[in-house]
């Protein structure tokens, strides 16, 4: 007798964005209300989220002005969920999927996707967030998020999780093969430097525990090895920042003063972000792309985002049927970090650890 088929959701975690300018301060508002960004006590962030708001509304809706008043991100999503979907039945008979998309900040928010997983009654959920490296202000986030969610929509159905992924080939194949495409033709031309740039986060989240810098380089280091190109000159740089704190180093806009300086043509790749959205269309396609030119680069070439590329698509399969595979598994990775070290106390592998605790508790059984 053939086994029963099992039903399986796959949540796909990303940060979310406006859908229209009139969306913009209310999609503020929610980033800035959450503890994991504004790190304050509660009672001064819900006045202090509001305010930032209204103060930063009018520059943000000229930002997503330049990418036609809205975010791209969902379409992107729903086009990487479509085709995860496909890979995911190329692979299995026993199991059927279907992806669900849950942001963070706006449309469709954790709590509307639970109500579409109950409905879809699955046997099991995987909760697998589009942060290649985790992070407390992400994946950890987008977790608390999703547990407090199911609970409300009385979802009861066993939930693992697959907390990060650095160094998964699919992401490594598809990041080089990219890179790759991009740098040979500026090569030909004259000295070149790869930046991998990657969002920031302030200093004292990092000195906190979180591993998110550490992955970072991790990710940058396994796509190096992968290029195999001889003597190349690369660097890991931080964008994005905003704040008085110090945040982690060294910039983007820095490294690409330096470039500038040191006569060298930039090949720019975003390491941690897998869909297009205003960090990489405005900041990176127009804002440094401008300070490059001041600062006399000759050549800037912004890689695209991994997005649907087959490698990365089959990777996230690979991960879900990695998890999928063992039912005890609550916390799963790309199997090339067991746990972050001691010192990265945040990370949900680490035995016994809060953070351990935390990410467990995610699962609605």
């Amino acid at each position: 007798m053939d086994e029963p088929v099992s039903r399986i959701a796959v949540i796909l975690f990303n940060l979310g964005g406006p859908d229209a300018p009139q969306a913009v301060e209310p999609f503020l508002r929610n980033l800035f209300a959450d503890p994991a960004i504004l790190r304050v006590p509660g009672f001064v962030r819900r006045f202090l989220a509001p305010f930032i708001a209204r103060r930063r509304a009018p520059t943000a809706q000229a930002i997503y002005a330049k990418v036609g008043g809205r975010s791209p991100i969902l379409p992107q999503t729903e086009a990487q969920a479509a085709a995860l979907d496909a890979a995911l039945a190329a692979r299995s008979s026993a199991d059927t999927f279907r992806s669900f998309i849950a942001m963070r900040y706006w449309h469709p928010f954790s709590a509307e996707t639970a109500a579409a997983v109950k409905a879809y009654a699955p046997d099991r959920i995987v909760l697998l967030p589009l942060y290649p490296q985790m992070s407390t202000a992400t994946s950890e986030s987008s977790v608390i998020d999703w547990r407090r969610s199911a609970q409300a929509a009385g979802l009861d159905v066993p939930t693992q999780v697959v907390c990060c992924y650095p160094t998964h080939d699919g992401l490594v194949t598809a990041a080089a093969t990219l890179i790759r495409r991009a740098y040979e033709p500026v090569a030909v031309k004259g000295p070149v430097r790869l930046l991998f740039t990657a969002h920031g986060l302030p200093e004292k989240v990092i000195r906190a525990g979180d591993p998110y810098q550490w992955q970072v380089e991790r990710t940058a280091q396994s796509i190096v090895d992968r290029l195999a190109i001889a003597d190349l000159d690369w660097t890991v740089c931080y964008q994005s920042r905003v704040g008085p704190l110090k945040w982690i180093d060294p910039s983007t806009d820095s490294e690409i003063r330096r470039a500038g300086s040191d006569g060298r043509s930039i090949v720019l790749f975003p390491i941690a972000f897998v869909s297009e959205h205003s960090e990489t269309l405005v900041e990176l396609d127009i804002e440094y792309r401008e300070l490059a030119h001041q600062v006399g680069v000759r050549d800037y070439q912004r890689v695209a985002t991994v997005g649907v590329e087959a490698a990365f698509i089959n990777g996230l399969a690979d991960l879900v049927v990695h998890v999928v595979a063992d039912p005890t598994r609550a916390i799963s990775n790309d199997g090339g970090i067991q746990a972050c070290s001691a010192e990265f106390r945040t990370c949900p592998r680490q035995a016994g650890s809060a953070a351990a605790t935390l990410w467990t508790a995610a699962r609605a059984r």
